[in-house]
């Protein structure tokens, strides 16, 4: 490398970086210090690189058959380029220099720009001290200490057995799990430099049982990040128990009548409604397209005064938990809803520049193969003053939604969401199974509904797709009433 702070374009072809093949540290300063500088010589207002190394794998046992195994390995980067508001994205198997300088280059034809003439100076771009998150955290380890192979399927198998002790009537069972490991780096033109480790697992079962006419699917799950032991630690039989009498419950309930009922919705992944119908109309991709009814809502009431929400990253092992996002930002927690009171969107990096919210370290990507975009992490309705007792005596007759299915949701918050096991409240109480509900609504009608929360608050795993792909995050909530809404049935 050339010791001045510059260096001229004609120089590039014959530089002779050694960054370090089989992981991100700190000999990657210099390459991408200088294609920084490369892309801001060339008009760009600013410049990122995200660069990426996934070790993945997932088992699958069917009945007491490990039917597959899935690994997948890849190693990638992507360059976004700035130029105003407008921007693109080109990705890259090619760490090389050349091949991270040939996707700049692309990335910057898109946007009309082209790379300086022969002979002028490129200054460098000078990167923050390397935040290192992977190495502070001890994090080097993770991968090494995780299951194998083999005590992965062994696992399983024990699962599945056990899940067949303790359900009746059993078509199928399933137990899967995945472990996903990623180490990623951020350059940028702004000095951005950090690096993270993250471990991702997950594990669960799908059960289908059927007596004659009569069927039922159930299906539970787990999730941890930054855990290695957390497939040895799985405490299937408790899991499997809990499975089998629930599955039980729901092979002979009756069918639920459709109408507008009280609800109380149970904790853990009773989140995934405020997650979908309104946790998305939150994010600045929303405000971009113009497809959120809360655009113009902040500091407003959007929701009943009972009702808060927060957004963050940073609870112990959950599934949204990031130490920075994906634009190198460090994590933090944001408070959406106060009271009822709209108090912030969920922003990245573009979606801040394009609509004037401040960053939140919510800039999230499934992989390099895509932008990252203002995504949620841990999404959640924090706990309330009331008793779970409290929430059942407000309700002569109503529905108990004690597990959630899946849904949809338009794209301004209109809402349909299956529920999986359900019961009927009369006077209080819980009196029988329920099945074949369907929740439905809409978000900002639904909000202003929501008019207890208990204290028990409870967070579950879940996927989210969207702009930038599938991520991995945390809905949750405490028990709470929704005064009214529509319940579809027979």
């Amino acid at each position: 490398m050339p010791s001045s702070i510059s260096l001229l374009t004609k120089e590039l072809p014959s530089l002779d970086y050694t960054a370090t093949p089989e992981r991100f540290d700190i000999t990657w300063e210099s390459p991408l210090s200088t294609l920084l500088g490369l892309g801001r010589a060339a008009g760009a207002d600013f410049v990122e690189f995200f660069l990426e190394r996934v070790n993945y794998i997932s088992c699958l046992a069917e009945e007491d058959t490990i039917t597959s195994i899935t690994p997948r390995l890849s190693t990638g980067a992507g360059v976004r380029v700035f130029r105003g508001i407008g921007d693109c994205y080109v990705s890259t198997n090619d760490l090389s220099f050349q091949g991270l300088k040939g996707a700049l280059e692309k990335a910057l034809a898109i946007l009309g720009l082209t790379l300086p003439a022969p002979n002028s100076y490129v200054p460098e771009v000078y990167l923050e001290l390397l935040r290192d998150y992977g190495t502070a955290k001890e994090k080097e380890r993770w991968l090494s200490e995780c299951s194998s192979m083999q005590e992965m399927g062994d696992i399983l198998l024990a699962a599945n057995d056990q899940l067949k002790r303790n359900a009746s009537h059993v078509q199928s069972r399933r137990a899967v799990y995945f472990r996903d490991w990623q180490e990623v780096l951020v350059a940028a033109s702004d000095g951005t430099f950090a690096r993270d480790i993250r471990l991702t697992q997950s594990v669960g079962y799908n059960l289908l049982c059927a007596d004659g006419e009569n069927r039922t699917s159930n299906s539970i799950r787990d999730g941890n990040t930054s855990d290695p032991d957390f497939l040895r630690n799985w405490d299937y039989s408790t899991t499997a128990a809990n499975l089998g009498e629930s599955a039980g419950k729901m092979l002979y309930a009756d069918y639920v009548e459709s109408g507008d009922y009280p609800v109380i919705m149970a904790n853990h992944f009773g989140g995934v409604i405020f997650h979908e119908a309104c946790g998305h109309l939150l994010e600045t991709t929303q405000i971009e397209r113009k497809t959120t009814p809360f655009i113009d809502k902040k500091g407003e009431k959007i929701a009943h005064e009972n009702l808060t929400a927060w957004d963050e990253g940073r609870s112990d092992d959950a599934f949204g938990t990031i130490d920075m996002d994906d634009e190198g930002m460090p994590t933090q927690r944001t408070l959406l809803i106060e009271n009822g009171v709209l108090k912030n969107f969920l922003s990245d990096r573009a979606g801040s520049l394009r609509t004037g919210h401040p960053r939140t370290g919510s800039g999230r990507r499934q992989s390099f193969a895509y932008a990252a975009a203002s995504r949620m992490r841990n999404t959640y309705i924090a706990p309330g003053d009331y008793s779970l007792d409290d929430l059942f005596n407000s309700v002569e007759k109503g529905i108990y939604c004690k597990k959630m299915g899946g849904g949809s949701v338009g794209a301004t918050g209109e809402f349909n969401f299956g529920v999986e096991e359900a019961y009927l409240i009369e006077n209080g109480k819980i009196t029988k199974p329920l099945k074949g509900a369907i929740l439905i609504g809409e978000a900002k009608e639904i909000m202003n509904k929501i008019s207890m929360c208990s204290n028990d608050l409870s967070l579950a795993p879940g996927f989210c797709g969207s702009i930038s792909g599938n991520i991995y995050v945390t809905v949750g909530q405490p028990h709470l009433k929704v005064d009214s809404i529509t319940v579809g049935g027979r």
